[in-house]
């Protein structure tokens, strides 16, 4: 019988006082006037991440949804320059769709009487080849078959050459290419997969699968575009990666946890630990440093995204003394706003 290993998420001792935060307009008023219920635990999330860089320690990012079509980039790429994020995990869903918003903003189609359409109206956007993401339409010829086109000249020369790679390598690749750059339709300082890019962020996508792009891959398989479905290296493949990320970034720091939304985006990353202990039996791995969850999930349907931050105590995730947040509301209000308060906007 595999037997847990002891393992401590307590911070590090405050060694001297640390300096007192300097909001800028944003943090300001959530400061002032959110101090009760979920405005509160925001405004408490933001400061336990603030005060864990200030003491060393590294953050991962999990992003599920659709925040990639809300937009996210517009504060996350800035979290990411200022070395406020050192590891992302995300859907293969945002992954692709920080890229089609960055060639294809233009033809993109807003929606605001969305719950007023009817099953005519939801057939005449397919018609028109309008992808319907809530209030926000992407178009499939000008985002998803353009990067289709991109994405399958490196996928069949990564498979004649024998080589294989990593998700979201193969959009890096495209990306420094810059085959993709007459088409840019945002500021690129708004492209959070540009930036992570830029700055070296490593990127974790657990399910690439099930995501347009992989969508996309399985049919270049089966057309014999792509004669070795392993072309695209595996999920399993990225938690043995994550494995020894972990590893080495624990070594000389504490490594937290913001997640965005739930499912297999924060799922995947946060059970690396419990391997680490359980199942590989290694010592001295210390649990995560930190956690927040934005989440509008309800804890007593079961589901993982309503699972409260204690739970994952008794999956071996994480400690007592772990800094633990939740914020039981909307990702997209939530976010840019922890986001602004971090960067002093």
């Amino acid at each position: 019988m595999v037997t847990r290993k002891s393992a401590s998420a307590k911070m590090p001792e405050k060694k001297k006082k640390l300096p007192p935060p300097e909001p800028g307009p944003v943090g300001a008023f959530v400061k002032r006037h959110y101090r009760h219920f979920n405005a509160a635990a925001l405004v408490d999330a933001a400061e336990g991440y603030r005060v864990f860089l200030a003491r060393g320690g590294r953050m991962m990012i999990s992003i599920a949804g659709a925040m990639s079509t809300a937009e996210l980039g517009l504060s996350l790429a800035e979290m990411i320059r200022r070395d406020k994020v050192h590891l992302i995990t995300c859907t293969g869903a945002n992954l692709e769709e920080d890229i089609f918003n960055l060639v294809a903003h233009d033809f993109y189609e807003q929606v605001p009487h969305y719950r007023d359409l009817t099953p005519k109206d939801e057939a005449a956007l397919l018609s028109r080849h309008m992808n319907r993401v809530t209030d926000t339409c992407i178009p499939e010829m000008e985002a998803m078959r353009r990067i289709e086109k991109a994405m399958l000249q490196v996928w069949t020369s990564a498979d004649k050459a024998g080589k294989r790679y990593f998700p979201h390598e193969y959009f890096q690749q495209i990306l420094k290419s810059g085959a993709l750059k007459k088409y840019y339709q945002i500021d690129p300082e708004h492209s959070w997969m540009l930036a992570a890019m830029e700055n070296n962020v490593p990127i974790v996508v657990p399910g690439w699968e099930d995501s347009t792009l992989g969508n996309m891959y399985a049919a270049a398989v089966i057309r014999g575009d792509v004669r070795n479905v392993h072309t695209v290296r595996s999920g399993i493949e990225y938690m043995t990666w994550l494995a020894e990320y972990y590893t080495e970034t624990t070594r000389a720091a504490p490594l937290g946890m913001f997640q965005i939304g739930g499912g297999i985006a924060g799922d995947f990353p946060i059970c690396v630990v419990p391997m680490l202990h359980q199942d590989l039996e290694r010592e001295n791995v210390p649990l995560w440093g930190y956690f927040c969850q934005i989440s509008d999930s309800t804890t007593s349907y079961g589901s993982y995204s309503g699972a409260a931050p204690n739970e994952k105590i008794t999956w071996g995730k994480l400690g007592i003394d772990t800094p633990k947040y939740i914020i039981e509301s909307d990702a997209t209000i939530v976010a840019p706003l922890i986001f602004a308060y971090l960067l002093g906007w």
